[in-house]
Parts: structure tokens; sequence; C-alpha cells
């Protein structure tokens, strides 16, 4: 049976927040601890994060510990899974480069991920090359380790389509080589695309809408307490609208039974509060104090672990370092066999 192995990572464009969380890194946390993957690997995707931010290097190398002590508080274990620094695996970049003519600029183009990434950082003509490209580098990333599964948002999805392309397109051409992988979205819908807290699809460090991961107790309430409702909803006795309403798709992501046992005793569950709401009678205020309550019990545990770890950097440098090698050994031994079907390793065949 084929081996079952995990890759996914984030960006590390500052510390993550809790659409990272209920999207993919609490889903990361399930699948490690499964026993169901043969290994397991986490990217912290720097060399992506510079293709919009080269002229601010530091910026990147700073926030590579921000996302590690993110992951490690969350509950990733590095004695489970193998955490990862991506450019210190250049395998990756010699992938990308051979993959990349395997796609025309016309595929590129019509990738709907990068199309809304690159209206929402206004690059226009003016977009670098390597952020362009950078769904041939992710494709490159996920066949480096034989990955079979990808934990994901749905956002991901036209970049997995990507990569499934590529692999279909080289084992076509040069035999079977490279594994093809498959997305696995959240089970629960309202995860998959978390709203910013001002009602905006998207929730982004760019656009101020975000709640941290490590965000303290007081920054908690006064961003829960300031979000997006129902625009309609102008009175307690007002029908209101769950459907698209942040507060409640928060709920949905968040919350448990035991959670209205311990703050809300008044319901019995989300389903009747919603039906409440739907009613008229129920303000904005109290479903926003709950959700608050929920979130503090949530967040607290991992913002404790995270600081606890802030205590140890030195060993949080040291399991960045030894996944990399590790990584860069799988990365390395894949790199082999494309070359080999690619018939580019002269030297290792002794002749032309």
């Amino acid at each position: 049976m084929k081996e079952q192995i995990i890759l996914t990572g984030d960006r590390p464009t500052g510390r993550l927040h809790v659409g990272h969380y209920v999207g993919s890194l609490a889903r990361r946390v399930e699948l490690q601890d499964s026993g169901d993957y043969d290994k397991v690997y986490i990217m912290i995707a720097d060399a992506q994060a510079l293709t919009d931010n080269a002229e601010h290097p530091e910026k990147v190398r700073q926030n590579i510990m921000q996302v590690a002590l993110d992951y490690l508080a969350c509950g990733l274990d590095p004695e489970k899974s193998t955490i990862f620094v991506q450019s210190a695996v250049p395998e990756l970049t010699e992938l990308t480069f051979y993959y990349m003519d395997l796609v025309t600029v016309a595929r590129a183009e019509r990738n709907p991920t990068v199309k809304a990434e690159i209206k929402q950082r206004g690059f226009g003509a003016s977009i670098p090359m390597g952020f362009f490209c950078y769904p041939i580098s992710q494709a490159a990333d996920i066949t480096a380790f034989r990955a079979t599964t990808v934990p994901a948002g749905e956002d991901q999805m036209p970049m997995l389509e990507q990569c499934r392309e590529i692999v279909h397109k080289f084992n076509s051409i040069y035999g079977e080589t490279l594994t093809e992988p498959h997305i696995l979205l959240p089970a629960n819908e309202a995860c998959r695309r978390l709203p910013g807290i001002d009602g905006k699809a998207k929730m982004s460090k760019s656009l101020g809408n975000c709640i941290y991961l490590s965000e303290e107790p007081e920054d908690i309430k006064t961003k829960v307490m300031s979000m997006f409702t129902d625009p309609q909803h102008l009175r307690v006795e007002d029908p209101g609208r769950v459907e698209g309403n942040p507060v409640f798709l928060y709920l949905e992501a968040f919350c448990k039974p035991e959670h209205f046992t311990e703050f809300l005793p008044d319901y019995h569950g989300l389903e009747e509060l919603e039906d409440h709401y739907r009613r008229g009678g129920l303000g904005d205020v109290k479903v926003k104090r709950f959700l608050e309550r929920v979130l503090q019990a949530e967040l607290a545990p991992i913002r404790a672990r995270r600081k606890a770890w802030e205590q140890r950097p030195g060993d949080v440098y040291e399991i960045l370092k030894q996944g990399s090698i590790q990584a860069r050994e799988t990365a390395a031994a894949t790199l082999r066999d494309v070359r080999a079907a690619m018939q580019i390793d002269y030297f290792e065949r002794g002749s032309f």
C-alpha cells in the first residue's frame, strides 16, 4: 500500500489567526495524532513570502519564528511532524524550474486564486514573476515530498488542481514518477472560509480584520464586540439574518455543546440561538458576548503554550534546523527520480 503523506504549510507574513486555525491548523493536529499517516511535513513557506516581500527580507526572517511558535502552540509535535523552512530545501527551486516548462502563461493567468490576490495587492502589470508563478512552486513543494494529502482551505483548491495538472503532464511525458495529491477540506463548512471581523469575505493580515491566535484577552473582546453583523438588525426586536453573518459563522466554527452549558445555559445549542435571532428578540450584544467567551476559552491554552515556547527560542531554532535537514533529504531523493525520468542525470548515468 502506498505511503500516506501530508504536506501543508503557511507563508510567514506574521502571526497566524483564527482563520488559519479552523481552516487548517486544528485539522493538522488531528491528522498528525490520528496514526493514519506515515509522514507529515509542515512547511514555513518563506521563499513564497519573498515573492511579494523581496525588498523586506527582514520581515520574512522575523516572521518565521512567529509562525513556528503558533505551530507549536496549536499542538504540532516535532516528534510526529517534520516542520521545516522552505528556502532551506533548494531542491524545491530546481523542481519549480523544470515544472515551469509544463505550464503556459495563459494557464498561469487563469488561476483564480492568483487573480484574486493580484487584485487584492494592486499589482496590475507590475506583478513580480515569482508571485505569478507561485502555484508552480507549490506544485514543487507538494510533489517533492510525494504528498498524497494536502489539508487546506477551499481557496487553495485551484492550486491543487494546477498541481495535479502538472503531475499528469509530467507523468505522461516522462513516465510515472510523481504522486498525485488530493485536497482535504475542513469537515465543518463554516471553517472553509472564515470571514474577517469586518464582514469581508477574506480574513487577511493586510486588511486588518483578523483575530490572532496569540491575541490578548482584552484585544479579543474589543475585536469581537466591534464585529460586523446583520446591518438590517437595528433593534433587538428586529428579525435578524444568520446566513453570512460573521458572528454566527464564527460560532459555527468554534462553539461546542459545553460552551452553551457553561456560558449560555438558556439555549440548548446553536440552532436554537439562530432561530431566536431570526425571529427577533435577540440582540447582537448578547450573541457577541457569547462568542467572545467561546473564543477566550478556545484561545487561552494556545496563548499559554505559545508564551512557554517563547522562553525557549533555542529549542524552536533546533526544531526548524533538524526538520529542514530531514526535509531536504526527502526532496533530494525525489529530485533524483525527476532528473532520471527527464534523462538529465548525465553524470549519474556515466554517459550521454
